[in-house]
């Protein structure tokens, strides 16, 4: 049975008191707290939880019937993932410090200050939420499954880096905190927050904005919204994509180009998660779950002063790498055929059958623009698909033959992809090196002499006239 997410857990407040447990809930509800529970008498505490876990506990030490201090050591039994916060009288502090020993998770002297209350509440939910998570991805490490399948039903792959990332999303997805989505353009972020925002769980809209080229003025205004009035122009109120994306997910793409000072914004959103509309005065709570995506490398901008550290930490407490194509190449020849089926489908044409010659020139390839660059390839293939069974090779050669001569690099960090030059002792003759790049080229395009014309940068008669000059050379 799938899990209910966590963030939709109750906070539970026991308290024979109503007017604190009222008082309490609405400070806590201005806070952001979405859901409450209130019990009024201790001894119905127990059965509440056993019929609704609860993400915390505000549990009132003296009540009559059945004490907090008797309850506590329960709780804590049955239920340990759930932090426990006590609160006493000015004059039992000593009861509350040994509740400490018994396992309650923090205490609070009444009468209680709204900033300590809420500053508790939030460091529990945070800690119940890591704890949760612990045992979810514990199971998946026994079982290696996946609860939620048709959640990745967009993404096409039989890899196991991938198959790991969707096991740790299914793992932190009902949590409240921001995920933080990094790899290269094209390699599907977006697809993958999607699926986070379907795997949650939650209610509410997702909302998407890219961030780039955003000034500061129009991040407020786009996230914020804004009053009447607030500028020139702002003829009527308008709510920002924060409040669209209340209950549900707010995914901010291209993160790393974010001014510093939207930066700023962005981080008391995520600390205090209460946000001021442009114009207004009074603040208003956000419960969107906040997913970011980039392409840029967040460690490398920190250490320029163009990222905020305080920022990156404070997003990335979720943190997922999306591997680019040619670090799963396993993926090609399905992704082919998926793109195939869907160009075919969009065109209506038959579906021509992908070559052995095709495959093979296509896990050569370096795909800096990734899934993207592939699908873009296919579709063009078959929009000059003139007929017959097999698909032609002749538009993925010209692709590549171009990006080769516009000067595309591969991207740096990847290493297992790379050529280094080195040359250590004796410096090789340009014969040599001519020999080994075309030794080389065939070996990769396994023997195939058309692919290792298209990965050398050559039509196939120049090919041709080079290995045949190699095998002058060695029978003379």
């Amino acid at each position: 049975m799938k899990e209910k997410p966590f963030s939709s857990l109750p906070v539970f407040l026991v308290d024979d008191e109503e007017s604190v447990l009222h008082a309490t809930a609405t400070v806590l509800r201005s806070a952001g707290v979405p859901r409450i529970e209130m019990v009024a008498d201790s001894r119905a505490l127990l059965p509440a939880l056993e019929a609704q876990p609860a993400s915390a506990l505000l549990l009132d030490l003296s009540m009559p019937h059945v004490s907090g201090s008797k309850l506590l050591p329960d709780i804590v039994h049955l239920y340990p993932e759930v932090p426990v916060i006590v609160m006493t009288a000015a004059q039992d502090v000593e009861t509350a410090v040994s509740s400490m020993k018994e396992g309650a998770f923090d205490y609070l002297v009444k009468p209680v200050e709204e900033s300590r209350l809420v500053a508790s509440v939030r460091h529990a939910l945070e800690v119940h939420s890591l704890r949760r998570q612990m045992g979810v991805l514990k199971r998946y490490l026994l079982s290696d499954c996946l609860q939620d399948n048709e959640a990745f039903a967009g993404i096409v792959t039989n890899s196991r880096k991938m198959r790991a990332l969707f096991q740790y999303l299914e793992a932190v997805a009902g949590t409240a905190e921001p995920v933080l989505i990094c790899g290269e353009t094209g390699a599907g972020k977006e697809m993958f927050a999607h699926a986070l925002h379907k795997l949650s769980g939650l209610g509410g809209q997702f909302v998407q904005v890219n961030v780039a080229g955003l000034d500061d003025t129009l991040f407020s205004d786009t996230l914020f919204g804004h009053r009447k009035g607030a500028f020139t122009g702002a003829d009527q109120s308008r709510a920002g994509l924060i409040a669209q994306a209340a209950g549900g997910t707010l995914f901010l793409d291209e993160i790393g180009d974010l001014s510093m000072a939207s930066q700023v914004k962005l981080l008391r959103l995520l600390q205090e998660h209460m946000y001021f509309p442009l114009g207004s005065d009074v603040a208003r709570p956000s419960d969107a779950r906040v997913v970011c995506a980039t392409n840029c490398n967040l460690a490398q901008m920190m250490r320029q002063n163009r990222f905020r550290s305080d920022l990156f930490f404070r997003l990335s407490v979720h943190q997922i790498e999306v591997p680019p194509l040619r670090q799963r190449k396993e993926d090609i020849p399905l992704l082919l055929q998926h793109f195939l089926d869907e160009a075919a489908a969009l065109i209506r044409k038959p579906v021509p059958e992908p070559s052995n010659e095709l495959i093979t020139l296509l896990s050569n390839h370096h795909f800096p623009g990734n899934v993207r660059e592939l699908r873009a390839m296919v579709f063009n293939a078959m929009a000059l698909h003139r007929g017959g069974s097999i698909l032609a090779m002749d538009s993925f050669r010209q692709a590549m033959q171009k990006q080769q001569k516009g000067g595309a690099e591969p991207a740096a960090s990847d290493e297992e992809s790379e050529m280094p030059i080195l040359i250590p002792g004796r410096f090789p003759t340009l014969d040599e090196v001519e020999e080994a790049l075309v030794a080389e080229a065939l070996k990769r395009a396994k023997g195939n002499q058309g692919v290792a014309a298209t990965l050398l940068g050559l039509s196939r008669p120049a090919l041709n006239r080079r290995l045949a000059r190699r095998a002058t050379r060695a029978t003379s």
